[in-house]
């Protein structure tokens, strides 16, 4: 068995928070945390003096600290902010491999013998991480990637395990760093708590109780650990920068002078066959103001159409000559989103009527901005009329109104066919002419014996269902809504949804 390579970690703690903080520019050092799917993802410091852990709930992560920032946690943007980082530590260690945003790994034996000594590597990764403005880093020296990242969370801001003595330091740690959930919960059971512990069963019994997974975290667990290190081959620099001396302060001035620029951002990518979908805008202003938006396209960006995202950027709701309320300084351009181009080849017979819709499109777009073409999307929602969403063309529906989101109370298939956007008020009454009405229990005071539909003639109901609640944000009484749906069907045959709230009946939806 080969020995352990002797590896630098370089952690920088509170990655995530530091990351959303920069982006939404707020002070890491107040109570922050990151939630993701209602739980607390990551958090700060001061969050955690607050009593704050991770995997939290979110409305006892604010019981707990009442001045609690909270924000979404963004993989992308923890991704993205870390890229530079990476960067900054290759232009003097060359060789790095990502673990994660906010740790990185690099086998010792080049920069121990460039800087004479582990401590003396150690300082010159801490120095260049400060100078790129990460506070707090820590680095830990260890055999192995596992026991160097142990090491540089253990104490700081450098810790070094003498070589062959990995297992002695893992010993007291928690098995749960090298085993999941449900193979942890078993180990206590059998009274393995620490790595120790777990270290000392004999190995075949390991293997033969837990497979590969078992047996590989048993490695890790003794000091054995097999993984190398695997340097990342540095990305193509795709992106484009351009300054303005002196700042334009008109839309049309800046998308001319960045016309050449972005036929050099298009054509880069070209000659390696990329092409790119998805890009991210960056405008500094000469008031100090910062400006980014990512912008999605439906094919494939061309020069015009990066062009175009910039002026959209810009413009708003003005028009291209309109002045800028303050001069840009500054225009980057960033791809998010790149492809090879064998995925975006034409078929033999070229695109045919889908590729005249998207270049008709993608004009009058040019013409009318960003939002002046918009695509029909179903999303997320309990009401039929929240389904329906607009998305400009080019763009994802927002991820807070995804379908496939559980949405208790909302319809179930087959959908009707009509929607009304705007609900139609209905007349619905029983046989003796009188309103019918949902009590609290959500029971029906009389079956329904005719109904009218925004004023229009009276027709007699052959069959009814319902009513069935639907209750939104019972939690918040100023926003809480409650309402009835109620399926029925008129002489001709037509199915029609209602819904009773408390100003009346209405007509939501028809199966034609």
């Amino acid at each position: 068995m080969n020995p352990a390579v002797r590896t630098i970690v370089l952690w920088c703690p509170d990655w995530p928070v530091l990351a959303a903080c920069r982006e939404h520019g707020i002070d890491p050092a107040l109570p922050v945390a990151l939630t993701e799917k209602g739980l607390v993802h990551s958090c700060s410091a001061a969050a955690r003096r607050d009593g704050v852990t991770r995997g939290l709930r979110l409305r006892e992560a604010q019981y707990r600290s009442t001045a609690l920032t909270v924000l979404e946690y963004d993989a992308a943007l923890d991704h993205r902010a870390f890229e530079p980082v990476v960067r900054g530590i290759e232009a003097i260690v060359p060789g790095v491999q990502v673990l994660r945003p906010g740790a990185l790994a690099m086998r010792a034996r080049g920069p121990v013998r460039y800087y004479g000594g582990e401590d003396a590597a150690a300082r010159a990764l801490l120095e260049a991480a400060s100078g790129l403005g990460i506070a707090g880093a820590r680095v830990g020296v260890a055999d192995g990637p596992f026991a160097a990242e142990q090491a540089a969370r253990a104490a700081g801001p450098v810790f070094a395990v003498p070589p062959g003595d990995s297992a002695g330091f893992l010993a007291p740690l928690p098995v749960s760093l090298v085993a999941d959930a449900r193979t942890t919960t078993l180990l206590h059971r059998l009274g393995v708590r620490t790595l120790g512990e777990f270290a000392a069963l004999p190995e075949e019994d390991v293997r033969r109780r837990f497979g590969a997974a078992g047996a590989f975290a048993h490695d890790r667990a003794a000091g054995r650990e097999q993984s190398r290190v695997a340097p990342r081959t540095p990305p193509p620099d795709f992106e484009v920068e351009q300054h303005f001396e002196p700042p334009l302060e008109r839309v049309d001035q800046l998308a001319f002078a960045f016309r050449v620029r972005a036929e050099e951002f298009i054509d880069r990518m070209r000659s390696v066959r990329l092409v790119c979908t998805g890009i991210r805008v960056e405008l500094d202003d000469d008031r100090g103001g910062h400006s980014s938006r990512s912008w999605l396209h439906p094919h494939w960006f061309t020069p015009a159409d990066v062009v175009d995202r910039v002026r959209w950027q810009l413009q708003g709701s003005g028009t291209a000559d309109a002045g800028l309320e303050a001069a840009i300084v500054r225009l980057r351009i960033v791809p998010e989103r790149v492809d090879s181009t064998g995925n975006h080849e034409e078929g033999l017979w070229g695109g045919g009527p889908d590729e005249r819709v998207h270049h008709g499109l993608t004009r009058v777009q040019s013409m009318l901005g960003h939002e002046g073409v918009v695509t029909a999307a179903i999303g997320g929602g309990r009401m039929l009329a929240d389904r329906q969403v607009l998305v400009p063309w080019g763009d994802r529906a927002p991820e807070r109104v995804a379908a496939e989101a559980p949405w208790p109370g909302s319809l179930p298939a087959l959908a009707p066919a009509s929607v009304f956007r705007e609900r139609l008020p209905v007349a619905l009454v029983d046989a003796d002419a009188a309103p019918v009405r949902v009590d609290a229990r959500g029971t029906i005071s009389a079956a329904p014996a005719s109904f009218a539909v925004a004023g229009g003639r009276s027709a007699p109901v052959r069959a009814w269902a319902g009513p069935w609640p639907v209750v939104e944000r019972w939690w918040d009484a100023e926003r809480a809504r409650r309402v009835h749906r109620f399926q029925l069907v008129d002489h001709d045959g037509c199915a029609w949804l209602l819904v009773r709230d408390a100003e009346g009946w209405w007509a939501e939806a028809r199966y034609d």
